[in-house]
C-alpha cells in the first residue's frame, strides 16, 4: 500500500519586492510546487532542512538570475525557492552583489546564506561546465537538477572540479533527484562529483546519478580533517566510476539501497577512523567495492543485506584492506531516524527508475515499487487502478479528444507557458495561472457536445491542483466542482467554451492537458 509523502512546502505570507533582482521572474509568493517530499536521512536531523519553504518563490533562466534572487532578499536568512529552467554556463552566470548574498562569477555560490531551494522545473536545468558551491551556509536543498562536465583544469574551470561542492562549516543539505557527470578523471581536469569539506555535517544525497567520473566524492580532505560527517547516501546510482562512492576521512556515513555499476578500482572508501553502515545495496561489474584503500589508517563498516555480483577483490596489503571476498561488519553504527529498506534484489530497478533529474521525482515506496511524493496515488505509476493517465482505467474516456485543434484561452498565465499547451496533446508543455489559482478553457466555433472532460497534470507538479470548479462558460452555469486531477464527467452538454477554475491550490498549478470529450 503506498503511503502519502508530506510536502514540507508552504504558501508565504506575503509578496517581498525583489527589487535587486531584476533579471528573476517572480512567479508567486509561494514554495515551489516542483520540490516533492521532504528532506530524509541525516539532513532531516539537527532541526532539519526544508530550503526556502514559506518563502517567495522566482525563476530563472541565468546563472546571474539565480544571483540576483539571492541578492534581492531582505536578509541573508530570508527563505526563498529558486525554480531554474534552461541552461546556466559561464557566459550567463556573473557575480551580482548585495547585503544578503556573497556570489562569485564562473559558480553558483551560496555562501554565508540559509534557507534556500533551487529546483529545476519545466524542461529541466542543466549547469554546464559550473558547480554549485555551498559555504558557510545551512538549510539548503537542490532538488530535480543536472551538473555535468566541471573542471579543475582546462578551460573553462569552475568550482574546483567538483559538481557539487560544500565546505566550512556546512550543515543542514539535501540533494535529491540530481544528475551529476563528468567525462573523465583528474588526468582530463576533473575532479569529484559530490564532495564535503571542513565541517560540513547533515548531509543526504538521495536518488541521483554519478556517473563517468574518476571520482565519486570525498568526506574530509585529509586524513586529520576529520570533523566532517554524519551523511547520508541512498537510492543513488554510480556508474562508471573509478573510486570515492564515497571515500570517508573519519565521521559516519549511512549507504543503503545504493545501486553501484562498474566502480573500476574502488567503491567505499571508510579511513581513518570513519564508521559507514552499509545496507542492502547492489554492486554489479566491480572491483573492491568496500574497504580501506590508499592508506593503513583504516575505517570501519557494519554491512547487512548487500548482493555482490560479479565483484573482484584485490589481495591484502600494507595500504590495501579490502572488506571481501566476504564482507564482515568490524563495528556496530547506531542511525538515529526510520528509514525502510528495499530489497537489494529490488534495487537496480528502483533505482534505474527514479535516480536522477527529470524522472518524475519519483521515489521507492518502501515495498520494491515506486510512487510521487507528490501524489500518493501515483498518477506515473501504470499499474495504478486509479491512474488518470493509464488508458485501462475504466473511467477515462474513450473515443476523440475535442479538444485538439481547439482554440484556448484563460484568466492569466505565467511567464514562459500558454493556454495553447493544454490542448496540444504534449504532456511536456503545460498552463500555470500567474498566481496558485486561476482558469484555463477550451473553446470551439460552434456548439460541441461534451459530456466528460481529463485535467492531466505536468510531471513535478502532480497532486498540486486543489479545488476547482468546471464551468459552461457560454451562461457561465457551474457543471461540476471537486478538487484535484483526474477525469470529470457531468451530463452531456452544448457549448462553445468551456472552463476549468482553480479555486485553491498547494503551490503552482501545471496543467498538461485539459482534455475534452462526447462520452
Amino acid at each position: 500500500m503506498r503511503r502519502p509523502v508530506a510536502l514540507r512546502l508552504s504558501a508565504a505570507l506575503s509578496t517581498m519586492a525583489l527589487a535587486a533582482a531584476a533579471g528573476a521572474v517572480l512567479t508567486m509568493p509561494e514554495a515551489s510546487a516542483a520540490v516533492a517530499g521532504g528532506a530524509t536521512g541525516y539532513a532531516s536531523q539537527n532541526g532539519g532542512t526544508t530550503g526556502g519553504a514559506g518563502g517567495q518563490t522566482v525563476r530563472a533562466t541565468t546563472g546571474t538570475q539565480i544571483h540576483q534572487a539571492l541578492c534581492g532578499r531582505a536578509s541573508s536568512s530570508t527563505p526563498i525557492t529558486i525554480e531554474v529552467e534552461g541552461t546556466i554556463n559561464h557566459a550567463n552566470t556573473a557575480k551580482v552583489s548585495g547585503d544578503s548574498c556573497n556570489t562569485a562569477a564562473g559558480v553558483i555560490e551560496l555562501k554565508q546564506i540559509s534557507n534556500v531551494t533551487i529546483v529545476g522545473v519545466g524542461s529541466g536545468a542543466v549547469f554546464d561546465q559550473l558547480g554549485i558551491h555551498i559555504r558557510q551556509s545551512s538549510n539548503i536543498i537542490i532538488q530535480n537538477v543536472t551538473v555535468k562536465n566541471v573542471k579543475k583544469s582546462g578551460s573553462p574551470t569552475s568550482n574546483g572540479g567538483d559538481a557539487i561542492g560544500m565546505e566550512s562549516d556546512v550543515r543542514n543539505v539535501w540533494v535529491d533527484h540530481a544528475t551529476l557527470e563528468a567525462s573523465g578523471g583528474e588526468d582530463d581536469g576533473f575532479d569529484g562529483l559530490f564532495d564535503m569539506k571542513d565541517n560540513t555535517q547533515y548531509v543526504t544525497l538521495s536518488y541521483s546519478t554519478l556517473r563517468n567520473s574518476g571520482r565519486g566524492g570525498l568526506i574530509g580532505s585529509s586524513e586529520t580533517q576529520l570533523d566532517n560527517g554524519y551523511v547520508t547516501f541512498h537510492h543513488n546510482l554510480y556508474e562508471n566510476v573509478d573510486s570515492r562512492t564515497p571515500l570517508l576521512r573519519g565521521g559516519t556515513a549511512h549507504i543503503y539501497n545504493n545501486y553501484y555499476v562498474k566502480l573500476n578500482k574502488s567503491g567505499i572508501n571508510s579511513r581513518a577512523g570513519a564508521h559507514a553502515k552499509v545496507d542492502n545495496n547492489y554492486f554489479k561489474d566491480s572491483k573492491d567495492v568496500l574497504g580501506t584503500f590508499y592508506t593503513d589508517t583504516t575505517g570501519y563498516w557494519q554491512v547487512s543485506g548487500n548482493t555482490f555480483d560479479n565483484v573482484t577483490w584485490s589481495e591484502p596489503g600494507e595500504e590495501n584492506h579490502p572488506a571481501g571476498p566476504n564482507p564482515q561488519s568490524n563495528t556496530t553504527v547506531s542511525i538515529p531516524y526510520a528509514y525502510t529498506l528495499d530489497a537489494s534484489s529490488c534495487v537496480p530497478a528502483i533505482v534505474t527508475g527514479t535516480a536522477g533529474a527529470n524522472k518524475g521525482l519519483k521515489v521507492s515506496d518502501g515495498n520494491c515499487s515506486t510512487t510521487n511524493p507528490t501524489d500518493p496515488t501515483d498518477p506515473t505509476d501504470p499499474t495504478d487502478p486509479t491512474d488518470p493517465t493509464d488508458p485501462t482505467d475504466p473511467t477515462t474516456p474513450t473515443g476523440t479528444n475535442l479538444s485538439l485543434g481547439a482554440g484556448a484561452d484563460g484568466s492569466s498565465k505565467a511567464s514562459g507557458t500558454s493556454y495553447g499547451n493544454v490542448r496540444d496533446g504534449d504532456l511536456n508543455t503545460y498552463w500555470s495561472p500567474a498566481g496558485s489559482t486561476g482558469s484555463v478553457s477550451v473553446k470551439w466555433g460552434s456548439a460541441t457536445t461534451v459530456s466528460a472532460v481529463t485535467i492531466r497534470e505536468a510531471a513535478g507538479a502532480q497532486g498540486v491542483t486543489g479545488s476547482w470548479r468546471l464551468l459552461n462558460a457560454d451562461t457561465g452555469a457551474v457543471l461540476k466542482t471537486g478538487s484535484g486531477a483526474g477525469t470529470i464527467t457531468v451530463p452531456a452538454t452544448s457549448l462553445r467554451k468551456i472552463t476549468f477554475e482553480i479555486t485553491s491550490a498547494g503551490g503552482t498549478p501545471r496543467i498538461a492537458e485539459f482534455e475534452t470529450y462526447a462520452e
